[in-house]
């Protein structure tokens, strides 16, 4: 059973904007590719311990005669347990893909990890890590290194903090977004030799990169939805529409899948936005990633699904 999406047309406009950075215990990080300019772009009590301590004053009381409420006394409704959203992956999950661009057949590997789930700002969350690395022949010719992750709240599936990690040559820079959803804003951090943050203000919903994947697996769609999902990446504010287009066979190697296509049509605040972005997701419960596309000025990249496990 998968959710429906909160993401429907009343919630049109969507602002991509990260949140504050700090170093965090939880920090990790997404993709790789080719060479510099090429990747630099592409870019989760002992119980009847408990239970005796618990339960054994309340045998004692329940000997006895229950005190009647006094007139005009209010019971005390305790507060439903909170429930989680259900969703196609589950803690252990391995998706193992291979990176196109241009001419190369295979420039890079990648993977995305649903390490754990674990209690974390005052609530539950998905520790979902991505990261990849170019292959060896295109790694001697620069070094690379992409490792994305991200806090995916398990009540609400919004992200509590996003990260991306980056080597290019000599280069290293963190950037981490922590999101105060009820507040709707964010803190935006980027390390490098020196450290800068700012605070954003976000629309209802905002994903980060990573959670945007994940998040998309969950929401129950067929051919011809459309809906929007505000998506914060960088700093930069994104307006995306999620077009579900029709089922498609993707060549994976798990075979040829079935997926259904969804188009994401990207408005940035500032500069060109990708062209030909598009998503093919498995059409069975695991909605598994068959694919990703996105043609970009260096060339066309494509992500194909190797291993799910």
């Amino acid at each position: 059973m998968r959710i429906r999406s909160p993401y429907s047309r009343r919630h049109g406009d969507i602002v991509d904007r990260p949140h504050g950075v700090r170093r965090d215990p939880y920090y990790n990080p997404v993709l790789t590719g080719s060479s510099r300019a090429q990747f630099a772009r592409m870019n989760r009590f002992p119980l009847l311990v408990f239970c005796l301590l618990v339960c054994a004053p309340l045998l004692a009381q329940s000997k006895r005669p229950a005190p009647k409420p006094a007139a005009g006394a209010v019971q005390a409704v305790p507060a439903a347990p909170k429930k989680e959203m259900a969703v196609p992956f589950k803690t252990g999950e391995v998706l193992e893909f291979d990176v196109g661009w241009s001419s190369y057949l295979t420039a890079g590997t990648a993977t995305a990890t649903v390490k754990e789930k674990k209690p974390s700002y005052n609530a539950v969350a998905y520790y979902i890590v991505a990261e990849g690395r170019p292959t060896p022949l295109l790694a001697k010719l620069y070094t690379l290194y992409y490792k994305a992750d991200t806090l995916l709240d398990v009540y609400s599936l919004l992200p509590q903090r996003g990260s991306l990690y980056v080597e290019e040559g000599k280069r290293h820079r963190l950037k981490t977004t922590t999101f105060n959803q009820s507040a709707k804003t964010a803190k935006y951090e980027v390390q490098t030799a020196t450290h800068v943050e700012r605070d954003l203000s976000l629309p209802a919903f905002t994903q980060d990169a990573l959670s945007t994947l994940y998040v998309l697996r969950s929401i129950s769609m067929k051919a011809g939805d459309k809906f929007n999902m505000p998506v914060t990446d960088a700093g930069d504010v994104y307006k995306v529409q999620m077009q579900v287009g029709a089922v498609e066979p993707i060549k994976t190697g798990l075979g040829t899948v079935n997926g259904l296509k969804i188009v994401p049509v990207v408005t940035l605040a500032k500069g060109t936005p990708p062209r030909g972005l598009a998503i093919w997701l498995s059409d069975d419960a695991r909605r598994l990633p068959l694919k990703i596309e996105a043609q970009l000025a260096v060339g066309k990249f494509t992500v194909t699904l190797r291993s799910a496990h």
